[in-house]
């Protein structure tokens, strides 16, 4: 890990560059595939997402901004808005129920959880970019591709203690993932990117702090904001410093203290991180470390047959960075819920799924949680810790009244690149969401086969036009 006033590369312009010379046609076929996954699982949180009380809040705070007609769509909400805020209100509905995907980590020395939930960010900003400049589904798929991409190779290039001390990554270089969409379907040449990119820097935020609020979406959702309004800004001229990302007062000095330009210097598709390492998509609507013991748990109830009144007691060891992000031992709401490994390890046990139905406030209350949540000791364990920090290595003991112990262990869960969800299942998941949202099946399945051949659309409005109403 080097200072940033110890290198002499130009990252800010080979960022820009990379946005503005990709094309299409540089995106290959797995690329595409494994991109319209995260897209439909996206779009099909946007819709959960609008119903949740978060969804409520953001109508409202819509409608004190007396914004009149705009040209991009509040997802399930029948209006649309100016760009900026239609980014805002889509990206706190798909980060509202904690349900989207995230972005694997490379480095050992990692912790899993300082990297990013990619599409969040970068999904809201490039459809509504997409909307005003009645962009083809082939370029709002490539403006999208190049906002993962550039949010999470900042990701990995950051020093850890960016993520360490409290900052949400998602938040922070979600950001500059906004940016590079909006940049990108605006037509921007390299110095505008540029200072979009460096526009971007300087609102990048969010502190893990607020995990287990409604605030945690709200970076999302304010990082998919603030890109395109970055965008915007740069498009009428606004300065900027050229250096953002680099410069010893930069991005990766304030917030980071440092970073590994082997990272992000000439990997910038090379790999894409969509191929490698992968991006995981959640089969649970809970924050993505208790997905590997959530997993294995479902295997253990059910190859074993566990039952709830049998349970005496679980042990659930991991490494030590995963506690200091699932912090609710003892969940008072649903938010809470989705950080706490002890809820559901509990909801698993008594009613043998966890989706959103199961991740509710009533849920959190109900007796039989609370007395299982007793019975669970979430801890670390030494060989969780030797795993190394990349991984989310959980390893479950089940001690039952008939004296047996059933164990097991998993570094990655299930929708992890090491166990994909098919395009299917991620229909069936957008389905779900669909359905939770008041969508009729109908629309729903007509949504699904547009992401299937997005690249042969005309326009990204035959999608949005679909999303627009939920009645």
């Amino acid at each position: 890990m080097q200072k940033p006033e110890s290198n002499n590369i130009e990252l800010t312009q080979y960022v820009a560059e990379f946005i503005t010379r990709t094309t299409a046609a540089d995106l290959s076929a797995e690329l595409v595939a494994l991109g319209k996954k995260s897209i439909l699982d996206g779009l099909g949180l946007a819709l959960s997402g609008s119903v949740s009380k978060t969804g409520e809040l953001v109508r409202r705070h819509l409608d004190d901004l007396n914004l009149g007609e705009g040209s991009a769509t509040v997802i399930g909400a029948g209006r649309k808005v100016a760009p900026r805020f239609a980014a805002f209100a889509n990206g706190v509905g798909i980060h509202a129920d904690d349900y989207d995907d995230t972005q694997l980590a490379v480095a050992k020395d990692r912790v899993y959880g300082l990297l990013t939930h990619p599409t969040a960010p970068a999904l809201p900003a490039a459809l509504a970019m997409a909307e005003q400049t009645r962009a083809s589904g082939r370029d709002f798929m490539l403006a999208y591709q190049l906002g993962v991409e550039v949010e999470c190779k900042i990701a990995e290039a950051i020093a850890p203690r960016h993520y360490q001390t409290g900052f949400h990554a998602t938040a922070t270089c979600g950001t500059f993932a906004a940016a590079a969409a909006a940049a990108k379907l605006l037509g921007f040449d390299v110095p505008t990117t540029r200072r979009a990119l460096s526009i971007a820097g300087s609102q990048s935020a969010g502190l893990r702090e607020n995990f287990g609020t409604m605030t945690k979406p709200f970076h999302a959702g304010r990082a998919s904001e603030s890109g395109v309004a970055a965008a915007q800004f740069a498009s009428y001229g606004w300065t900027a410093a050229p250096r953002i990302l680099e410069a010893p007062r930069g991005f990766f000095s304030a917030a980071g203290g440092g970073y590994d330009p082997a990272a992000i210097y000439q990997k910038l598709g090379a790999p894409w991180t969509f191929v490698d390492p992968g991006v995981s998509i959640k089969p649970h609507p809970s924050g993505s470390l208790t997905h590997p013991g959530m997993t294995e748990m479902l295997r253990l109830i059910q190859e074993n047959d566990i039952r709830a009144k049998d349970v005496r007691h679980v042990r659930v060891g991991t490494n030590h960075n995963m506690p200091n992000a699932l912090i609710h031992h003892r969940p008072k709401d649903e938010l809470q819920a989705k950080f706490s490994m002890e809820f559901c390890m509990a909801i698993l046990l008594l009613d043998g799924r966890a989706g959103l139905n199961e991740f509710t406030d009533a849920a959190v209350e109900r007796e039989d949680i609370k007395a299982m949540i007793e019975r669970i000791d979430f801890v670390v364990d030494d060989v969780a810790e030797a795993a190394g920090y990349h991984l989310m290595t959980t390893i479950i003991d089940i001690d039952l009244a008939d004296g047996r112990r059933i164990s097991g262990r998993a570094d990655m869960g299930k929708g992890s690149p090491a166990m994909p969800m098919s395009y299917d299942e991620v229909a069936a998941k957008f389905h779900e969401n669909a359905e939770f949202a008041g969508l009729n099946r109908h629309t729903a399945a007509e949504i699904v086969d547009l992401v299937s051949k997005l690249e042969t659309l005309a326009s990204a409005d035959l999608l949005t036009q679909r999303l627009i109403r939920i009645a």
